[in-house]
């Protein structure tokens, strides 16, 4: 939540269910979330080493499922995360949060969904048409902002204080009423957004996008694919 960098770290194993799900006393592994895979990597105990493939949140604890058994609570371990995924999802999440914004900008919608994959990202939008013609100046946009080289930052805000900020919650279904502290996530002066995913600290690290899909998936629901450039 503070550092999207952090690719290793010392943790100690509270509990372990069934051999195979590890609730540890802190992490930096990513929990299957907010249209965010989940991230992989290994815990290391002494030698040996217990590959993690998958996290998931269940309420206030994440838990990472192990490919073996063997680790026990009270273990002293080193948590790895593979960082080449990490980082590729985090390049597609910041150039999603551009690319929205440019949309919403011009055409006031809503986002009603989003997944990044590894080898494409879709956005869903809340909106009636989808001008085919202006999706290429959307790209040119959202590329024009990221080879700006603006910083992206982090800060947490009480709800009153967040909801302040224009089109922060740019999430159709909106904020639940329960989260009183948001975490911010700010592009230079381009956006502030709401948001609880991993992002780089500048946008030329995302290089650039290209748009390569549009979908109609209903009523009032238009779909975008877009890969990274490299």
């Amino acid at each position: 939540m503070k550092d999207s960098y952090l690719q290793e770290f010392e943790a100690c194993v509270e509990s372990v269910k069934d051999d195979k799900f590890v609730v540890l006393d802190k992490t930096s592994f990513y929990p299957n979330a907010g249209g965010q895979p989940y991230d992989i990597g290994v815990l290391t105990k002494g030698k040996e080493e217990f590959p993690v493939i998958y996290v998931a949140k269940f309420g206030d604890v994440i838990s990472h499922e192990i490919s073996k058994p063997g680790l026990k609570m009270g273990d002293k371990v080193t948590g790895k995360i593979n960082w080449q995924r990490r980082y590729l999802f985090m390049r597609y999440h910041t150039a999603a949060h551009i690319l929205s914004t440019v949309i919403h900008n011009e055409t006031g919608a809503a986002i009603t969904g989003n997944q990044i994959a590894d080898d494409k990202t879709r956005i869903d939008f809340d909106l009636e048409q989808f001008d085919r013609e202006k999706l290429k100046s959307y790209e040119e946009k959202t590329n024009a902002i990221i080879i700006q080289n603006l910083p992206v930052t982090v800060q947490f805000l009480s709800r009153e204080e967040a909801l302040k900020i224009p089109s922060v919650v740019k999430l159709s279904k909106g904020l639940s009423e329960s989260i009183q502290i948001i975490r911010i996530i700010s592009i230079g002066g381009f956006d502030q957004q709401a948001c609880g995913g991993c992002h780089v600290r500048n946008t030329s690290e995302i290089k650039g996008i290209k748009i390569i899909k549009t979908d109609n998936k209903g009523k009032n629901n238009r779909r975008v694919y877009y890969t990274l450039r490299d």
